[in-house]
Parts: C-alpha cells; sequence; structure tokens
C-alpha cells in the first residue's frame, strides 16, 4: 500500500483546534497537567510517552499546517509562545516538538503536492515527527556521512545519527542524508521500519527526557515518494531555519520563565534574610528585590522580541523576498540570544537569591540550570552576534542555514 492511501486508511484521532486563541489555552491546560510530574520525570529519568501521546491527540502538533491543507497555520509568535508555556511546565516536553515543526515547515517549502497532502493530513491525525539529522565524528556539525542511494524505484540509507530528539516518542522518522550529488535530502520512514534501530543511550545533564539517543540506519529502504529535496530550501530564500530557531528560543524562554516561578516562590517562603539586611522577610530585602525586578525585565524583553521576531517569520512566510527574510533572520537570531542569556542568568540567580537551602537535591531546582545549559548549547549564540554584526558593519548576508 503506498504512503498516500495510507492516508484514507487512517482514521483522524486527534482533536482540531480552530484558532490561536485555543491552540494557546490547549497549551496552559496541558501545562498544568505536564508540571506536576517534572521533577519526577528529570530524577528518574521517566520518558514522557504518556504526555506525548496527550500532546498529539490534543491538535497542538498540527498548528502550523497551512490551511489549504487543513489546518490554521498560525503565527509563529503564537508557536514560540506555546513551545514556551509548554517548556515551562517541563523544559524536555517543550523541546521535543521543535523537529516535528521544523519538518513541517521543510515540507511546507519543498515537499510535492502528494507529499504535503500526505503528511500534513498525517501530523492532522496526531503522527509525531522526529529526527534523525545531527551526526559525530564529522569534520564540522554541518557536515554529514550518511549517505542516500539509488536502488532500483527508491533509495536505501545508511549512516549514524545521534541527538536524534523525538525519534523515541515518533511516528515518522526524517531521515537526513547526502545524496550522490553531495545534496542533502530529507526522508520520512515510518516506526518500525526494517533497517532502523534506535538506541535510548542519552545521558546529558539536562533535557534528560527528550529521547535524544543514537538512530543507527542499515540499509533503509525508502521510496522515492517519501525523499523531500532539503537541500532546495537553502538554495533560494525561506524560513526553515527562522522557525527551527524560533521554537528553540520559546524553550530556553519556557526554562527561564520556570526558574524565575520557583525562585519567587521559594524566596517568599523558605528563604531568610541576610544578617546585615535589617528586614524580617528575604522577600523584604531590598538586595533580592532589584536582583528579581532585574531578571522580571529580561523576561518581558525576551518575550517581546520573541513575538517580534515571530511576526517578522510571519511576514517571510507570506513574502519569502531577500530583504524579507533576511530580516526575520536577524530577529530570530536576536530573540535567540535573548532567551539563552536570560535562560542561564535565571536559573542561576533562583540558586543566589533563594540560598543555600535550594540546593537539597530532594527539590531539584538544579534541573532548570541543567536544562538551560543543555538546550543553549544547541548552537552557539556567539556566532548569532557575528552574523548580525557581520551584516550592519559589512552589509555580509547572514547564511542560509537550519540554524538561522
Amino acid at each position: 500500500m503506498s504512503q498516500v492511501s495510507l492516508l484514507n486508511a487512517t482514521p483522524l484521532s486527534a482533536a482540531r483546534i480552530a484558532s490561536e486563541e485555543e491552540a494557546l489555552a490547549v497549551a496552559r491546560e496541558l501545562a498544568a497537567e505536564f508540571s506536576e510530574g517534572a521533577s519526577e520525570r528529570d530524577r528518574e529519568r521517566i520518558l514522557p510517552y504518556r504526555e506525548l501521546e496527550r500532546l498529539a491527540k490534543s491538535g497542538l502538533l498540527a498548528i502550523t499546517v497551512p490551511v489549504e491543507y487543513g489546518g490554521i497555520d498560525v503565527s509563529n509568535a503564537v508557536l514560540a509562545e506555546v513551545t514556551a508555556i509548554l517548556a515551562e511546565a517541563d523544559g524536555s516536553i517543550g523541546q521535543i516538538p521543535q523537529n516535528h515543526f521544523y519538518i513541517l515547515e521543510a515540507l511546507r517549502h519543498d515537499g510535492t503536492e502528494d507529499q504535503k497532502r500526505f503528511y500534513f493530513g498525517r501530523a492532522l491525525a496526531g503522527d509525531k515527527f522526529g529526527n534523525a539529522l545531527s551526526e559525530t565524528g564529522t569534520r564540522t556539525v554541518g557536515h554529514y556521512k550518511t549517505r542516500i542511494t539509488t536502488d532500483g524505484p527508491g533509495f536505501r540509507i545508511n549512516g549514524r545519527k545521534f541527538y536524534s530528539t523525538g525519534v523515541l516518542f515518533a511516528d515518522w522518522i526524517a531521515i537526513f542524508a547526502l545524496n550522490e550529488d553531495e545534496q542533502l535530502t530529507m526522508s520520512l520512514a515510518p516506526r518500525g521500519t526494517e533497517g532502523i534501530e534506535i538506541v535510548d543511550d542519552w545521558d546529558g545533564i539536562g533535557q534528560k527526557t527528550t529521547g535524544s539517543g543514537t538512530t543507527i540506519l542499515n540499509d533503509v529502504a525508502v521510496p522515492a515518494s517519501a525523499v523531500v529535496s532539503h537541500h532546495k530550501g537553502f538554495e533560494r530564500p525561506g524560513t526553515i531555519g527562522s522557525v527551527g530557531q524560533i521554537i528553540h528560543a520559546g524553550v530556553d524562554l519556557g526554562i527561564a520563565r520556570a526558574a524565575f516561578r520557583d525562585t519567587v516562590n521559594f524566596v517568599r517562603t523558605r528563604s531568610r534574610p541576610w544578617t546585615d539586611s535589617g528586614v524580617e522577610r528575604a522577600s523584604d530585602d531590598p538586595l533580592t528585590i532589584a536582583k528579581v525586578g532585574q531578571i522580571a525585565i529580561r523576561l518581558e524583553a525576551a518575550t517581546a522580541t520573541l513575538e517580534y521576531a515571530g511576526r517578522k517569520v510571519d511576514h517571510a512566510q507570506i513574502d519569502q523576498t531577500d530583504g524579507n527574510v533576511v530580516a526575520a533572520t536577524l530577529a530570530v537570531a536576536t530573540a535567540k540570544v535573548l532567551t539563552t542569556e536570560i535562560a542561564l542568568e535565571a536559573t542561576s540567580t533562583l540558586f543566589e537569591l533563594a540560598g543555600t537551602a535550594s540546593v537539597r537535591e530532594g527539590l531539584n531546582l538544579d534541573r532548570h540550570w541543567r536544562n538551560a545549559r543543555t538546550h543553549t548549547l544547541h548552537d552557539p549564540v556567539r556566532w548569532k552576534y557575528h552574523v548580525a554584526g557581520n551584516f550592519y558593519l559589512n552589509d555580509v548576508t547572514p547564511p542560509r542555514s537550519g540554524a538561522l
């Protein structure tokens, strides 16, 4: 049976979200549920299979499907805020769908009409997409050893991937491989395809339950109908990288919010004032008040910048001129820098203000710092400063990349 005919054979099982307001409301409802077990999942490394099924059935994973294919195509500002809401509840759950939405954006750009109808239909049905992209042992993070070769009417893929975020939970695995012309392709294989081995070996200090382990590809057969010419998305102006990056920024913002929330709660209820402060409560310490205000202001600034960047990406999706795409790229890079910095600052400040009692293992408040430190390493923000500076100083257009 072909993939296109499978679309008609599988009934829809996910809810349909009708508006951006509903998407935000559903995200908040799920976040309240997911936050309850977040600390235990992190401490015991309990993978969130049940939570990901709830997320899929809620309809949130289809909110970026274009209107012409049955979706509501939410603003990227809303997509980023939905991500932040989920990440505040659980950083890992906030990150897992990032690749899912990146893949849908790649399909929007370079999928054939048949591919769009089928895979967007699967997203509407509640299917989850995970990625097999990054590799270790290559010359740079942008180089790949995984190969896709012609095999009769279809193809075969061989290689090994690491940081395969979301694959453990996915219904479809997006495998990125170089073809005979050294061009990057994206092939979508159903979970359980022969030759795909998924190894749950992610042992990072943070984002422990993202399932970002190893994917081994041993002579995996894929039909031509499942292969997308991903390289084309970076041969012309586009928003694949901006969409991927703004979601990462949303994850960092959510982690920062979680740390700030726990800082305020701890200082209000458990911290003691310093001996020389002259106050009865830690929450009345003027230096503590000022530091909390500083974090709150920077959180607001990061939130506003993220929303602004989302609108820039919206505009670039509608009108993909060089100027619009560059404006979106720079706005998202700005948001990514600010959310990275506030995530690291807020998660460290938690302990500075809450005091020694906050480092007890049973509280597991260090998960916020571990999550922030781990996720913000996804790509180096120091290069985003370089991209912005090089554009404004030397008129150098930002490179077209999945990391910008």
